[in-house]
């Protein structure tokens, strides 16, 4: 099949997290910039050294990551073949999401490195494999962040067309399976579907997997102010999901991404941070990670956004307590849509220490 362009994107949460938001950047930017005032947390704190923190993912997922490097080495696609087969796409779904993500973002990094040739394990796989859902979700996905790339292209509506035949074989090729249906939410977004015809595609997620939070994420760009919606589309489709969560659920954090998704370019006002919509969204966040299970693949997409919020919000013993989970794996918003995410989780993670160890000085 044809690849037409080239996405530069290594994922995060769900499609959510691929594309830099120049908002956010300049919204982070004052703390970036008096990082350098900050404390080194690396010799004290036994953090990891910033040449050492992977982009990759947001936390630690050793088979996939493995999948990958064959993958890359050798154009041996069988292995992650061979792993997502067994990642249940029922037992399983939110990992089987976050795994078609990175496979697909490894794959659109390959070919920016090597345009023609790069990526070709993807290729081979959907031509020698063609009845494999997983290589039919993996090359869906591909292509869905191939077109969001650049909306402006002449070929983007075609890409997105391809993106959901492809998504139509996944499905059938596993029934079930909400994966298939998540990629299409991003098909949806990007083709400017009316809001019936999204909340068709949205139904059927959540009658296959309705606490799925990387599902939620992806359908909440729909909602935003920067797409189809607005932020009290987005702000009540986020607190109408943390109502409904069951025990374990990651959902009461949605409204945290809401809330982050619609900030203002500037902020003048230091208490905005410590305003009642954003503490109370922290709040949701923190009871869904202190209830969530150590192991759920996306609580570390969570820790990630609440280390932003809680240094911004001066509340930097709990930061710390968040970047204990998560340091090490860098790759999920906030730190995805700056030019350099290393620097700037770091940044954050020495404000942190620094903020952290002022006070216990001044106590």
């Amino acid at each position: 099949m044809e690849f037409l362009f080239i996405l530069l994107a290594l994922v995060v949460i769900c499609g959510v997290v691929a594309v830099p938001a120049l908002r956010r950047h300049r919204a982070g930017q004052d703390v970036v910039r008096g990082a350098g005032a900050a404390v080194d947390p690396v010799g004290a704190f036994g953090f990891v050294p910033p040449g050492q923190l992977d982009v990759r993912l947001p936390g630690p997922d050793p088979e996939l990551l493995a999948a990958v490097e064959e993958a890359r080495r050798t154009q041996d696609w069988k292995p992650a073949s061979e792993l997502l087969a067994r990642t249940s796409a029922t037992e399983a779904a939110e990992l089987r999401w976050q795994r078609v993500q990175t496979l697909a973002g490894a794959a659109a990094q390959e070919l920016a490195e090597a345009p023609g040739t790069g990526g070709m394990w993807l290729r081979h796989w959907r031509v020698v494999a063609p009845k494999d859902a997983g290589g039919a979700a993996v090359q869906a996905e591909f292509l869905v962040q191939q077109a969001l790339r650049d909306p402006s292209s002449q070929d983007f509506r075609m890409i997105l067309e391809e993106a959901r035949t492809v998504c139509a074989e996944a499905a059938l090729l596993a029934p079930g399976d909400p994966v298939p249906y998540i990629v299409e939410l991003g098909v949806a977004r990007g083709l400017g579907a009316s809001e019936a015809e999204f909340q068709s595609v949205w139904e059927t997620v959540v009658s296959r997997a309705p606490q799925h939070m990387g599902a939620h994420l992806a359908a909440l760009r729909y909602w935003s102010a920067k797409w189809h919606g607005s932020q009290e589309q987005a702000d009540a489709f986020a607190q109408r999901a943390a109502a409904s969560a069951a025990q374990g659920s990651l959902l009461p954090a949605l409204p945290l991404f809401a809330v982050h998704d619609h900030l203002p370019d500037v902020q003048l006002v230091r208490s905005l941070f410590q305003s009642v919509v954003i503490r109370q969204a922290i709040e949701g966040a923190q009871f869904a990670v202190a209830n969530a299970p150590e192991n759920h693949p996306v609580l570390p997409h969570v820790r990630h956004l609440l280390v932003w919020f809680l240094v911004r919000a001066d509340r930097h013993g709990e930061a710390l307590e968040q970047l204990r989970k998560v340091d090490g794996h860098i790759g999920a918003v906030p730190w995805t849509y700056e030019a350099d995410p290393v620097a700037a989780y770091t940044a954050y993670r020495a404000m942190a220490v620094a903020g952290w160890e002022s006070g216990r000085h001044s106590a």
